[in-house]
């Protein structure tokens, strides 16, 4: 066994010096005195979280796919399995826009500023309803793909694809928006 260590009466006084005053504790426990938390919407939570856990795992190539009426499409990057929730409605709708009887200048204004609100009130889930164009079966639509070609170009759009049918089936889209900086 070491011989105890003994402390010179100069340490011993220089330590006294740094430490000060002390007293006794009576008491070593923690009384907890936070409040409980204040509720909040945990769906929007949540569906934020799965979107980015969904964006930062694996990352596969673009999924672009869009056969006969059905929309589909995602940004580069974005994994196919974020689409497949967009389509089987595991996201959210925040907001919606039904673009119905408009000119395809005025849809696109429409469009353009309900997607910078949208942003802006951090909703990531939307729903654009397009229609279906077939009231002249002279003319081929012409807004719902318009409104395709816009979300491909608009770089706050990470994915989107045609509505489930109570939703709007073809004639409307999910779209998954990018999170505001």
């Amino acid at each position: 066994m070491s011989a105890k260590k003994t402390v010179s009466d100069d340490d011993m006084a220089l330590f006294r010096e740094a430490v000060g005053d002390v007293r006794s504790v009576e008491n070593d426990r923690v009384v907890d005195d936070a409040r409980p938390n204040t509720p909040y919407i945990r769906r929007s939570d949540q569906d934020d979280r799965s979107v980015m856990d969904s964006l930062l795992s694996e990352l596969s190539e673009s999924d672009f796919l869009e056969t006969g009426e059905h929309l589909s499409y995602t940004q580069p990057g974005v994994q196919r399995s974020v689409l497949r929730k967009l389509k089987s409605g595991r996201y959210s709708i925040q907001s919606e826009i039904d673009l119905h009887g408009l000119t395809v200048n005025e849809a696109r204004q429409e469009l353009s500023d309900f997607l910078k609100a949208a942003q802006e009130r951090r909703h990531l889930g939307i729903r654009v309803i397009h229609g279906k164009g077939r009231k002249n079966a002279e003319r081929s639509p012409r807004l719902k793909p318009a409104v395709n070609q816009w979300l491909q170009r608009n770089k706050q759009v990470l994915a989107f694809c045609s509505a489930r049918l109570n939703d709007g089936g073809t004639g409307a889209v999910y779209v998954l928006l990018r999170r505001a900086d």
